[in-house]
């Protein structure tokens, strides 16, 4: 039985993730920080359609206890995971000077300290087993930056170059470790733009969309086809960069 962890699948890019892996058989064991009945209601309907096992938990990725501890669970079900997709992210839209400290850290600490976290509780049984698949959900903005996201470019810049590093490091141990760096993706976190804004975005993008969940977890499951892939950033905009 394959075996994936993906974060932050209760809505949005990491149920897209989620959906793709579970079409394909992958067992799951997910989690969110807050819509524990949402993510629920997911495992259930996975579970009904595609037949796999799956296991929801609340964990705040950003916090290293909480990730220890909900490993730890998880190892209850699934002993060893073939396929970690280190989801989980927020965003804060506005000026640098208007940020505080403490959102500042709490940014820091989600969109990148969890990948360490995860990587600490997963990486030694796929060392062992010679075997294994990191993949992280980064940002076209991590690429290039953003104006008025320079906490959010500044996290997902460091999820490219953590990617780029461990790749290297597991290389020999047959682990690879990828990295999406996301387009303009038709989620929640792109609430805070109108319709005016939306369809004025729409516009640069060439391929004439924004992109989907769906399209996301497509992007996955390439990668897992891709055995010999590792250390890459692959961005995934329609074109727009």
């Amino acid at each position: 039985m394959k075996c994936a962890f993906v974060s932050g699948a209760s809505r949005g890019i990491g149920r897209g993730i989620a959906t793709a892996l579970a079409a394909n058989g992958y067992a799951l064991a997910l989690t969110c920080e807050k819509n524990i009945d949402l993510l629920h209601d997911f495992c259930h309907s996975l579970e009904q359609e595609y037949g796999i096992t799956t296991c929801g938990y609340a964990c705040d990725m950003g916090n290293p206890d909480a990730v220890a501890a909900t490993v730890e669970e998880i190892r209850k079900t699934f002993p060893s995971m073939d396929v970690v997709v280190n989801n989980a992210g927020i965003s804060y839209v506005g000026l640098i000077t208007d940020l505080n400290v403490e959102d500042w850290n709490r940014i820091v600490s989600v969109n990148l300290s969890s990948l360490f976290y995860t990587t600490k509780a997963f990486l030694p049984d796929m060392v062992h087993r010679k075997s294994g698949a990191i993949i992280n959900i980064s940002s076209m903005w991590g690429n290039v930056g953003a104006s008025c996201e320079v906490a959010y470019s500044a996290t997902k810049g460091g999820v490219n170059a953590y990617t780029r590093a461990l790749a290297k490091e597991v290389a020999p141990s047959g682990i690879t470790v990828n990295a999406i760096a996301c387009g303009v993706i038709d989620t929640d976190m792109n609430g805070h733009l109108d319709a005016t804004e939306k369809a004025e975005l729409m516009e640069e993008i060439p391929m004439g969309r924004f992109g989907t969940p769906e399209d996301v977890g497509q992007c996955v499951l390439g990668i897992l086809s891709s055995p010999y892939l590792t250390g890459q950033i692959i961005t995934l905009d329609g074109g727009y960069l």
